[in-house]
Protein backbone atom coordinates (compact mmCIF):
# COMPACT_ATOMS: atom_id res chain seq x y z
CA UNK A 1 0.00 0.00 0.00
CA UNK A 2 2.86 2.15 0.69
CA UNK A 3 3.29 2.69 -3.30
CA UNK A 4 0.05 3.63 -4.02
CA UNK A 5 -0.19 5.98 -1.16
CA UNK A 6 3.11 7.95 -2.21
CA UNK A 7 1.78 8.39 -4.99
CA UNK A 8 -1.64 9.39 -3.81
CA UNK A 9 0.13 11.84 -2.11
CA UNK A 10 2.39 13.04 -4.92
CA UNK A 11 -1.08 13.97 -6.91
CA UNK A 12 -2.19 15.80 -4.24
CA UNK A 13 0.66 18.11 -3.49
CA UNK A 14 0.86 18.73 -7.34
CA UNK A 15 -3.15 19.60 -7.03
CA UNK A 16 -2.64 22.06 -4.10
CA UNK A 17 0.84 23.87 -5.41
CA UNK A 18 -1.49 24.32 -8.43
CA UNK A 19 -4.17 25.90 -6.68
CA UNK A 20 -1.50 28.21 -4.84
CA UNK A 21 -0.15 29.17 -7.94
CA UNK A 22 -3.30 30.28 -9.39
CA UNK A 23 -3.74 32.01 -6.06
CA UNK A 24 -7.07 29.78 -5.09
CA UNK A 25 -7.85 27.96 -1.50
CA UNK A 26 -6.37 24.92 -0.72
CA UNK A 27 -8.58 21.70 -1.57
CA UNK A 28 -11.03 23.96 -3.83
CA UNK A 29 -9.89 21.33 -6.55
CA UNK A 30 -11.58 17.76 -6.28
CA UNK A 31 -9.33 14.54 -7.15
CA UNK A 32 -11.62 11.85 -9.64
CA UNK A 33 -9.75 8.38 -9.26
CA UNK A 34 -9.82 6.89 -13.12
CA UNK A 35 -9.78 3.22 -11.90
CA UNK A 36 -10.79 1.80 -15.60
CA UNK A 37 -8.48 -1.46 -16.42
CA UNK A 38 -7.33 -1.90 -13.04
CA UNK A 39 -8.41 -4.56 -10.49
CA UNK A 40 -10.65 -4.06 -7.30
CA UNK A 41 -8.00 -4.76 -4.61
CA UNK A 42 -6.02 -1.77 -6.33
CA UNK A 43 -8.80 0.62 -5.66
CA UNK A 44 -9.46 -0.70 -1.93
CA UNK A 45 -5.61 0.14 -1.48
CA UNK A 46 -6.08 3.72 -2.56
CA UNK A 47 -9.25 4.08 -1.13
CA UNK A 48 -7.87 2.52 2.80
CA UNK A 49 -5.42 5.83 1.96
CA UNK A 50 -8.06 7.97 1.90
CA UNK A 51 -9.46 8.56 -2.15
CA UNK A 52 -13.22 8.83 -2.47
CA UNK A 53 -14.17 9.27 -5.42
CA UNK A 54 -13.56 6.99 -8.27
CA UNK A 55 -14.24 7.02 -12.70
CA UNK A 56 -14.88 3.91 -14.63
CA UNK A 57 -15.31 4.25 -18.66
CA UNK A 58 -16.59 0.55 -19.00
CA UNK A 59 -20.20 -0.37 -17.25
CA UNK A 60 -19.47 -4.17 -16.45
CA UNK A 61 -16.24 -3.92 -15.10
CA UNK A 62 -17.56 -0.87 -13.23
CA UNK A 63 -20.12 -2.82 -11.55
CA UNK A 64 -17.80 -5.88 -10.79
CA UNK A 65 -15.75 -3.34 -8.98
CA UNK A 66 -18.77 -1.33 -7.32
CA UNK A 67 -19.69 -5.25 -5.64
CA UNK A 68 -16.35 -5.91 -4.82
CA UNK A 69 -16.15 -2.53 -3.06
CA UNK A 70 -19.60 -2.62 -1.56
CA UNK A 71 -18.21 -2.33 1.79
CA UNK A 72 -16.48 0.91 1.33
CA UNK A 73 -18.75 4.39 1.22
CA UNK A 74 -17.07 5.37 -1.93
CA UNK A 75 -18.46 7.83 -4.98
CA UNK A 76 -18.65 6.48 -8.35
CA UNK A 77 -18.68 8.42 -11.33
CA UNK A 78 -19.24 7.18 -14.96
CA UNK A 79 -17.31 9.01 -17.13
CA UNK A 80 -17.09 6.85 -20.50
CA UNK A 81 -19.26 7.23 -23.83
CA UNK A 82 -22.98 6.22 -22.66
CA UNK A 83 -24.91 3.20 -25.02
CA UNK A 84 -28.44 3.44 -24.99
CA UNK A 85 -29.04 -0.13 -23.80
CA UNK A 86 -26.29 0.47 -20.42
CA UNK A 87 -28.59 3.11 -18.91
CA UNK A 88 -30.50 1.26 -16.63
CA UNK A 89 -27.28 -0.04 -15.26
CA UNK A 90 -25.66 3.35 -15.01
CA UNK A 91 -28.95 4.93 -13.28
CA UNK A 92 -29.28 2.30 -10.96
CA UNK A 93 -25.24 2.05 -9.45
CA UNK A 94 -24.06 5.38 -9.87
CA UNK A 95 -23.68 8.58 -8.23
CA UNK A 96 -21.91 10.65 -10.79
CA UNK A 97 -22.52 10.62 -14.83
CA UNK A 98 -20.16 13.13 -16.08
CA UNK A 99 -20.68 11.86 -20.13
CA UNK A 100 -24.05 13.05 -20.62
CA UNK A 101 -24.37 14.70 -24.25
CA UNK A 102 -27.98 13.69 -25.58
CA UNK A 103 -30.98 14.30 -24.48
CA UNK A 104 -32.31 10.77 -25.25
CA UNK A 105 -29.44 9.58 -23.04
CA UNK A 106 -30.57 11.96 -20.21
CA UNK A 107 -33.90 11.06 -20.47
CA UNK A 108 -33.09 7.43 -19.97
CA UNK A 109 -31.06 8.03 -16.96
CA UNK A 110 -33.84 10.03 -15.04
CA UNK A 111 -36.40 7.54 -15.94
CA UNK A 112 -34.10 4.42 -14.88
CA UNK A 113 -33.40 6.25 -11.37
CA UNK A 114 -34.79 3.84 -8.53
CA UNK A 115 -36.88 5.08 -6.39
CA UNK A 116 -35.30 5.60 -3.32
CA UNK A 117 -32.14 7.42 -4.78
CA UNK A 118 -30.90 11.13 -4.35
CA UNK A 119 -31.20 12.27 -7.90
CA UNK A 120 -28.48 11.31 -10.11
CA UNK A 121 -25.27 13.96 -10.34
CA UNK A 122 -25.09 15.14 -14.30
CA UNK A 123 -21.83 16.84 -16.04
CA UNK A 124 -22.89 17.18 -19.44
CA UNK A 125 -19.92 16.75 -22.02
CA UNK A 126 -18.56 19.29 -24.14
CA UNK A 127 -16.57 18.50 -27.20
CA UNK A 128 -14.68 21.80 -26.75
CA UNK A 129 -12.13 21.81 -29.46
CA UNK A 130 -15.02 20.12 -32.09
CA UNK A 131 -13.01 16.94 -32.29
CA UNK A 132 -14.40 14.30 -34.85
CA UNK A 133 -12.85 11.04 -32.45
CA UNK A 134 -14.36 12.72 -29.26
CA UNK A 135 -18.00 12.27 -28.02
CA UNK A 136 -19.56 15.44 -26.10
CA UNK A 137 -21.76 18.59 -27.38
CA UNK A 138 -20.86 21.77 -29.55
CA UNK A 139 -20.81 24.87 -27.88
CA UNK A 140 -24.31 25.66 -29.34
CA UNK A 141 -26.04 22.26 -28.58
CA UNK A 142 -24.78 23.05 -24.80
CA UNK A 143 -27.40 25.09 -23.50
CA UNK A 144 -30.69 23.37 -25.30
CA UNK A 145 -29.90 20.17 -23.46
CA UNK A 146 -28.51 21.98 -20.10
CA UNK A 147 -32.34 23.01 -20.20
CA UNK A 148 -33.95 19.79 -20.46
CA UNK A 149 -31.55 18.01 -17.96
CA UNK A 150 -32.76 20.95 -15.54
CA UNK A 151 -36.31 20.26 -15.70
CA UNK A 152 -35.88 16.21 -15.35
CA UNK A 153 -36.69 15.59 -11.73
CA UNK A 154 -33.91 12.92 -11.01
CA UNK A 155 -31.20 14.25 -12.32
CA UNK A 156 -29.43 17.33 -10.89
CA UNK A 157 -28.01 19.43 -13.12
CA UNK A 158 -23.93 20.01 -11.70
CA UNK A 159 -21.77 21.18 -14.59
CA UNK A 160 -19.60 20.36 -17.57
CA UNK A 161 -16.92 17.70 -18.38
CA UNK A 162 -14.11 18.68 -21.10
CA UNK A 163 -11.45 16.85 -23.30
CA UNK A 164 -9.59 19.47 -24.97
CA UNK A 165 -7.50 18.54 -27.58
CA UNK A 166 -4.14 16.43 -26.44
CA UNK A 167 -1.25 18.62 -26.38
CA UNK A 168 2.17 19.38 -24.84
CA UNK A 169 1.24 23.24 -25.84
CA UNK A 170 0.67 24.81 -22.90
CA UNK A 171 -0.76 28.03 -24.49
CA UNK A 172 -2.87 25.92 -25.80
CA UNK A 173 -4.04 24.22 -22.65
CA UNK A 174 -4.56 26.96 -21.20
CA UNK A 175 -6.84 28.28 -24.17
CA UNK A 176 -9.21 25.39 -24.22
CA UNK A 177 -9.63 25.53 -20.64
CA UNK A 178 -10.36 29.14 -20.56
CA UNK A 179 -12.71 28.39 -22.93
CA UNK A 180 -14.47 26.07 -20.87
CA UNK A 181 -14.25 28.05 -17.87
CA UNK A 182 -16.30 30.51 -19.78
CA UNK A 183 -19.48 28.21 -20.94
CA UNK A 184 -19.12 26.91 -16.89
CA UNK A 185 -19.62 30.57 -15.55
CA UNK A 186 -22.32 30.98 -17.78
CA UNK A 187 -24.07 27.83 -16.81
CA UNK A 188 -23.12 28.33 -13.36
CA UNK A 189 -25.15 31.85 -13.73
CA UNK A 190 -28.16 30.14 -15.25
CA UNK A 191 -28.47 27.14 -12.97
CA UNK A 192 -28.24 27.61 -9.26
CA UNK A 193 -27.29 23.92 -8.51
CA UNK A 194 -23.99 24.21 -10.97
CA UNK A 195 -20.74 24.17 -9.26
CA UNK A 196 -18.51 21.43 -11.12
CA UNK A 197 -15.89 21.81 -14.22
CA UNK A 198 -14.17 18.54 -14.71
CA UNK A 199 -11.07 19.11 -16.98
CA UNK A 200 -7.56 18.35 -16.29
CA UNK A 201 -5.73 14.83 -16.32
CA UNK A 202 -1.97 13.60 -15.74
CA UNK A 203 -0.55 15.83 -18.31
CA UNK A 204 -2.53 19.15 -18.23
CA UNK A 205 -3.49 19.52 -14.43
CA UNK A 206 -1.51 22.50 -13.71
CA UNK A 207 -2.80 24.31 -16.31
CA UNK A 208 -6.55 23.51 -15.85
CA UNK A 209 -6.55 24.30 -12.45
CA UNK A 210 -5.14 27.69 -13.24
CA UNK A 211 -8.01 27.98 -15.66
CA UNK A 212 -11.03 27.03 -13.06
CA UNK A 213 -11.20 23.48 -12.75
CA UNK A 214 -12.25 22.45 -9.50
CA UNK A 215 -12.12 18.41 -10.51
CA UNK A 216 -9.41 16.73 -12.10
CA UNK A 217 -9.00 12.94 -13.63
CA UNK A 218 -6.20 11.15 -12.84
CA UNK A 219 -5.34 7.62 -14.15
CA UNK A 220 -1.91 7.27 -14.83
CA UNK A 221 0.01 9.24 -11.79
CA UNK A 222 -2.10 7.53 -9.21
CA UNK A 223 -1.72 3.90 -10.91
CA UNK A 224 0.85 3.39 -13.27
CA UNK A 225 0.86 2.77 -16.60
CA UNK A 226 -2.00 1.69 -17.98
CA UNK A 227 -3.65 -2.18 -17.25
CA UNK A 228 -4.76 -3.91 -20.57
CA UNK A 229 -8.03 -5.57 -19.95
CA UNK A 230 -7.51 -9.32 -20.51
Amino acid sequence: MTEIKNHLQAVLQQIHAAENAANRPENSVNLLAVSKTWPADRLRELALSGQQDFGENYLQEALEKIHALADLSLTWHFIGPIQSNKTRDIAANFAWVQSVDRQKIAQRLNDQRPDGLPALNICLQVNIDNEDTKSGLTVDELPALAQQVNEMPNLCLRGLMVIPTATDDIDQQHDAFKRSFALFRELKNTYPTVDTLSMGMSGDLTAAIAEGSNMVRIGTALFGKRHTQA
